[in-house]
This record gives C-alpha cells, sequence and structure tokens, in this order.
C-alpha cells in the first residue's frame, strides 16, 4: 500500500488492510507517495494548496526514519501521525510529527527532515513506484495486489473482521480479471473513523 499522511482515505484503507491482515494470509507493505508530489503545478483552492503545502514534513520525516532506521520504522510512524490527523484532527504538523516520533521512539532530530528536501529523491522514487504501476488519473491510498495496482479502494467505514476480508477477496478477483480498469460512484460521505 502507498499512503500519504494527510490523506484520511489512504488512512481509511490502511486500518481496513490491518483486518484483512488478521482474517487472510496477507502480509501489507507500506510505502509513501505524496499527494504534494501528485498535486505539483495544478492550479488548487487555497485550502488545498495550504494542506499540500503542510503535507510535505510528515511524508519526508516517515521517508528519513525509514532511510536511517528501516523500513520497520515506516507502518508504526505512520500510525502515531495518522491517529494525531485523523483521529485527534492536529493541524499543526510539527506537533504532530514531534509526538508521533517520540511515540515510536525515534530520535526527535528526524524532525528536521519535514523542511529539507534531502529525502525528495527517495519520496519521488516511492511515489513513482505507485504512480508506474497505477498511471496518473489517481491520488491516493494505491495498493497492489498480485502485480496489478489500483486507486482505492475508498471506503468508510472500514470494514471489519470478515467482512474486510470478503472486500480483499473482491480486490483479489477484479485483480484476476485482464483489462479490469476500475469501478467508481460518487461519494455521498466523508471518512467515519468509528
Amino acid at each position: 500500500m502507498w499512503f500519504d499522511p494527510a490523506c484520511p482515505w489512504a488512512w481509511m484503507t490502511s486500518r481496513w488492510l490491518m483486518q484483512v491482515e488478521q482474517v487472510r494470509d496477507v502480509r501489507v507493505t507500506w510505502s509513501v507517495m505524496s499527494l504534494s508530489v501528485l498535486n505539483e503545478g495544478r492550479e488548487l483552492p487555497d485550502d488545498y494548496r495550504d494542506l499540500m503545502d503542510r503535507s510535505w514534513g510528515p511524508v519526508r520525516v516517515i521517508v528519513a526514519a525509514s532511510r536511517e532506521h528501516g523500513d520497520q520504522v515506516i507502518k508504526p510512524l505512520y500510525d502515531a501521525m495518522g491517529t494525531r490527523i485523523h483521529l485527534q484532527e492536529m493541524d499543526d504538523r510539527p506537533t504532530v510529527i514531534k509526538e508521533a516520533l517520540a511515540e515510536v521512539g525515534l530520535p526527535a532530530e528526524l524532525a528536521r527532515f519535514a523542511d529539507s528536501d534531502e529525502v525528495d529523491e527517495q519520496l519521488r522514487a516511492s511515489h513513482q513506484r505507485a504512480i508506474d504501476l497505477v498511471g496518473n488519473d489517481v491520488g491516493t491510498p494505491v495498493i497492489a495486489v498480485e502485480g496489478v495496482a489500483f486507486f482505492g479502494p475508498v471506503v468508510t467505514p472500514a470494514p471489519k473482521g470478515e467482512q474486510a476480508g470478503r472486500l480483499w477477496d473482491g480486490c483479489l478477483l477484479v485483480a484476476g480479471t485482464p483489462g479490469f480498469y476500475e469501478l467508481k460512484r460518487s461519494r455521498e460521505k466523508g471518512p467515519d473513523f468509528s
């Protein structure tokens, strides 16, 4: 799964995949992509542009932490940041980063990467791996299933237990269907984090 910590839909998908791991023989690998990179050069409403500007920091810190401490820190750091961003509705990204690093037991000095482009090459490479698999007309989350990648699933609330497994089974089914590209309907509500 590729995620941006700022994306509530990626958060929902990650919670679903955690449930899938409990009911199916699946091991999720966690990778970053960036809504900020995705939206570079695009005309955006001011409030969304502000979100994109603030979204660089968390994803950069995850990339730096992974580079310095191994890929095993990606998911715990994402969980710590996502809890603060989505469940606690914290807007102050420096505080989100500081508290998340402390929770995971990572050095506080990793926060310096939030405002540096030092890891942007790695960030862009991870983002591009997702785009190469799924194409350009997507956002986050991206999942890859048996070599086929999709945007989504966008689901709320995140299915639990066997319902999570059944949605996974459906993803396997469409991934195994040659020529399958998309299913979509209009969203009628925002993320339900319950």
